[in-house]
């Protein structure tokens, strides 16, 4: 059992982001019952609920987060700098391989692959981004 926790301890990281967002999925659901159940409150006794009651709902696949990819409270991306991020990223990986800090076994050079494709996406995504803001 010792042997299969020093083999395998990085699981722990992914299973805590695992964790978490189901706590906060679990959080945004009670939020969400607790809204619902006052603005049931509201009507049953006949009475129109507060428009910033109502706002507090978060719909699942409303027009707008279908048609611009973002939810409530979430600005869009700005891919001149994750052109500019992934850029360096793939420089600095590749000059590492390149001076062999990884001993001569081509991770670096594989991740700066990697680096290198993604900065393509964000230039293909920041020049084709609409002026408006929407994608």
């Amino acid at each position: 059992m010792e042997d299969l926790f020093r083999s395998y301890w990085w699981l722990l990281f992914p299973f805590a982001g695992f964790l978490i967002a189901a706590w906060g999925n679990f959080l945004r659901y009670r939020r969400q019952k607790a809204v619902l159940d006052l603005i049931r409150s509201y009507v049953e006794n006949g009475r129109e609920p507060p428009a910033s009651l109502v706002s507090q709902i978060e719909l699942v696949g409303d027009d707008a987060s279908m048609t611009t990819g973002l939810r409530r409270g979430q600005t869009p991306a700005n891919y001149w700098s994750l052109v500019g991020l992934f850029s360096m990223m793939a420089a600095g990986f590749s000059l590492a391989s390149f001076l062999g800090v990884d001993g001569g076994s081509g991770a670096f050079l594989i991740v700066a692959l990697t680096m290198a494709a993604v900065a393509v996406w964000a230039l293909i995504c920041a020049v084709m981004k609409k002026r408006d803001g929407g994608v």
